[in-house]
């Protein structure tokens, strides 16, 4: 099966109120972020059976968003394996209820997203092997035995390589 991580985009300063925290929106930074996250994914022509979310604000927007860019018609299932509390072996439940389907992506928070990620590709090893950035996105093949990171890939990383392509795509004027 292949996942898709992906960590809610920027939402800005955090709030010291917990439930209001929880339903902290994107920024307009996070709703770009969103956008050269999806219409990467489209360029792709990456598709997710399902898209799992945290059922926190951000969360939830960003799988919106990015699932808009990439076509996807279902329904975005919260669930709480996927909140900033969440442990492992909640996660790895979540993930063998699934284990049926093509591809998921998983949409949550840090340090979650970059300690499950972690903990998949280095058997158990290490919590720490992989750090996600706020909106990025990481395609991993899961197996039986081990998982396999293919890729992750930032918003800014993104953002620059359409830069560059759009520069190198303008027609060259010459000086005479």
């Amino acid at each position: 099966m292949i996942v898709y991580f992906l960590r809610h985009a920027n939402a800005g300063e955090k709030r010291l109120n917990p439930v209001q925290d929880e339903k902290r929106p994107l920024d307009k930074e996070g709703i770009e972020q969103c956008g050269y996250v999806g219409r990467f994914l489209n360029s792709l022509d990456a598709h997710v059976d399902l898209i799992l979310s945290s059922p926190l604000k951000r969360a939830t927007q960003t799988a919106a968003m990015v699932g808009n860019e990439i076509d996807y018609q279902q329904r975005i299932e919260p669930t709480p394996a996927l909140h900033p509390n969440s442990d492992y072996e909640s996660f790895r439940q979540l993930l063998r209820k699934v284990s049926g389907l093509e591809a998921v992506m998983v949409v949550g928070h840090n340090p979650n997203m970059s300690k499950f990620i972690s903990l998949m590709v280095t058997g158990g090893l290490s919590e720490r092997a992989i750090e996600m950035k706020k909106g990025s996105v990481a395609r991993l093949e899961m197996g039986s035995k081990r998982s396999v990171l293919n890729w992750i890939v930032t918003p800014r990383l993104i953002k620059s390589a359409y830069a560059s392509a759009q520069v190198s795509s303008r027609p060259k004027t010459s000086k005479k």
